[in-house]
């Protein structure tokens, strides 16, 4: 049940996901689950339903718990603005070290790299965390890095070396049935035609985003890619445009 209903989120289908695992019998891997059902919903749609899932882990321990509570504080300063660099540096740093295996270890370097760039302003540092989350076998993590990899790219002006990072991880997020994740993905590269003067291509593929966006009640990738059809880069102006949603 708690497999069925990660994937239900990932393919976009959040409340569905909440309402299997309220179903499951009450242990911590559901509660667990839940909480990170409820984190991505937040990223997707702007709800504020992670606060109270998170609740129901106030007694738990553990690396995983740990890291969703990283991925929701991340959150909120990325959303608020309130001062928790620090925090934020020091745990990501602490998870990395007490990370069990390579995968988990990829994804504490994956956020000390989005700390990095979204909160401390180093892209230096951050590239190499990115680089560091490569190589293990979670289509998702190796998503995130060359998501972010392929930002770097584009911000030199190396479009083509964007393109291709970014064209690898929209494939790796759809076999990875991560739906709205590829919509968000599928945005760079509309980004990116705008960039290299596709205008035509650059709009149908932004209409597209917003429609199924629409459609799946993802307001934040709506949002961006109405923008977007506006004439605005969402990547530079909407808060969490070029972040990571996390797994």
């Amino acid at each position: 049940m708690v497999a069925s209903a990660l994937a239900l989120s990932r393919a976009g289908q959040w409340t569905l996901a909440l309402r299997l695992l309220d179903a499951a019998p009450d242990t911590e891997e559901a509660r667990l689950a839940a909480a990170n059902v409820a984190l991505d919903c937040d990223w997707f749609t702007g709800s504020s339903v992670a606060e109270g899932r998170l609740g129901t882990l106030a007694g738990s321990t553990g690396w995983d718990v740990d890291f969703l509570r990283l991925r929701h504080l991340y959150r909120q300063q990325l959303i608020t603005g309130r001062p928790h660099a620090d925090e934020l540096v020091s745990a990501a740093g602490a998870l990395c070290a007490s990370a069990p295996d390579s995968t988990r270890r990829g994804w504490a370097h994956m956020y000390q790299g989005l700390i990095a760039d979204n909160v401390v302003g180093d892209a230096s540092a951050a590239s190499g965390h990115y680089e560091r989350a490569l190589g293990t076998d979670d289509p998702l993590l190796t998503r995130e890095a060359l998501r972010h990899l392929g930002g770097h790219d584009h911000d030199a002006g190396d479009y083509e070396r964007a393109r291709e990072r970014w064209e690898e991880a929209t494939a790796l997020g759809a076999g990875a049935g991560a739906v709205v994740g590829t919509l968000s993905q599928q945005m760079l590269l509309a980004v990116l035609a705008r960039d290299t003067r596709d205008e035509a291509g650059a709009l149908a593929l932004a209409r597209e985003i917003a429609r199924w966006a629409g459609a799946l009640g993802a307001r934040t990738t709506e949002a961006q890619a109405r923008a977007f059809l506006d004439g605005v880069d969402p990547t530079r102006v909407l808060p969490g445009a070029a972040v990571s949603s996390g797994r």
